[in-house]
């Protein structure tokens, strides 16, 4: 498909920052880039019609991390590490919403919980010996000094789990859309365009600027270049130390009398579910095929999509029916590290990607040090 000489001469001449990637990253590294440059072209290029990555497709946690997954964290990763993995995770969600606000978000912090399988007793004793120790190392992060984790007893009515769950009193929820149709409009008014089924395939550095190809192979260039996608970043840089990672969600048709309020965890973090009003979001299992998730295709599996019917009955939802209104995937980017990778990548072109599926914890600040490049 050929543009015609106004399409390309009014979207894609003279772009003085191109932004691969429409997500939370994506457009928080646009608006930094507007603060900074108010008089500069700022484009960004989303292979989908909407989002394609995570963005909008998570869970929609405001999480920075459960008692079992900084334990984890702490076999490849030092204390120092930790904390200012945990200290991010916090400042980024801060900067979500004072960007945005609750109301737009549509945030509640009803708190987290972290249920253990009765399968699972020695990692459950575990976590519950070290809550102290977690508690004490995170105190710098928090301005009140208060312990983060405490023991609750279930009372939610769960079967085959330990009594006991680790709730975390600053852990929230919020509404996924809703976050990104913040951030679209907020781009919007800031004279951000998006260009959306607009797929980026390549790019090549020549005489001081970057042209980039398109998937109906027009070609233009730009100034700056600044890659956001995460888990699709592979097809960018190949050396680089990021594998997608595919999740899986089903979500219930309402439910009469859902007694669940909150954000959970199960089984250090692989399972995880909350309440969309009287609905019950419910995601995970790429621990049961690991190989097969390292995917960049969106779909659905048998083996993860019967194992979540599974424990919903058994052990979130017991003695209780429910039908499944809908189901979807999304593409998160992980790697041997949690550390976000943020750099140049070539020159006058950079990166912020893997995320680590802690992309609404971490996203706007992410995208906010990225455009920081800018500036070189």
């Amino acid at each position: 498909m050929n543009l015609s000489y106004w399409e390309h001469n009014t979207w894609l001449h003279n772009i003085d920052y191109a932004v691969i990637g429409s997500g939370i990253v994506g457009l928080s590294c646009a608006l930094s880039l507007r603060k900074e440059f108010p008089k500069s072209k700022i484009v960004v290029f989303e292979k989908g019609m909407l989002p394609s990555g995570a963005s909008t497709k998570n869970a929609g946690f405001a999480c920075f991390g459960s008692v079992s997954e900084i334990l984890e964290d702490l076999k490849s990763h030092s204390e120092a590490e930790v904390v200012e993995l945990v200290k991010k995770r916090v400042a980024g969600l801060e900067l979500l919403k004072k960007t945005l606000g609750e109301q737009q978000l549509h945030y509640f912090q009803h708190g987290g919980y972290e249920l253990f399988s009765q399968s699972d007793a020695h990692l459950y004793e575990n976590c519950i010996e070290n809550i102290s120790y977690i508690n004490n190392l995170l105190k710098p992060v928090f301005l009140d000094k208060k312990d983060v984790f405490s023991i609750k007893n279930d009372s939610f009515g769960f079967k085959n789990v330990q009594k006991q769950l680790i709730f975390n009193r600053f852990e929230g929820q919020l509404d996924t859309g809703q976050m990104m149709l913040g951030l679209i409009k907020k781009a919007s008014k800031e004279d951000i365009l998006v260009l959306n089924s607009a797929e980026i395939t390549s790019f090549r550095p020549e005489n001081e600027q970057i042209w980039l190809k398109m998937n109906n192979s027009e070609e233009f260039s730009a100034k700056k270049v600044f890659i956001a996608t995460n888990g699709f970043a592979k097809q960018f840089m190949k050396d680089e130390d990021v594998t997608p990672a595919r999740a899986q969600v089903l979500v219930t048709k309402p439910i009469k009398g859902l007694h669940l309020k909150g954000t959970f965890h199960l089984d250090k973090g692989y399972y995880y579910f909350r309440n969309i009003g009287d609905r019950v979001l419910f995601g995970g299992g790429r621990n049961l095929d690991f190989k097969t998730e390292e995917t960049t295709q969106l779909g659905l599996t048998e083996l993860v999509q019967n194992r979540l019917e599974a424990i919903l009955a058994t052990t979130i939802l017991p003695n209780q029916p429910f039908e499944i209104e809908t189901r979807w995937s999304g593409i998160m980017g992980v790697g041997r590290q949690k550390k976000p990778i943020v750099k140049k990548v070539a020159p006058n072109v950079y990166c912020g990607v893997r995320l680590g599926g802690m992309g609404v914890a971490i996203g706007s600040s992410v995208g906010q040090q990225l455009a920081k490049f800018a500036t070189e």
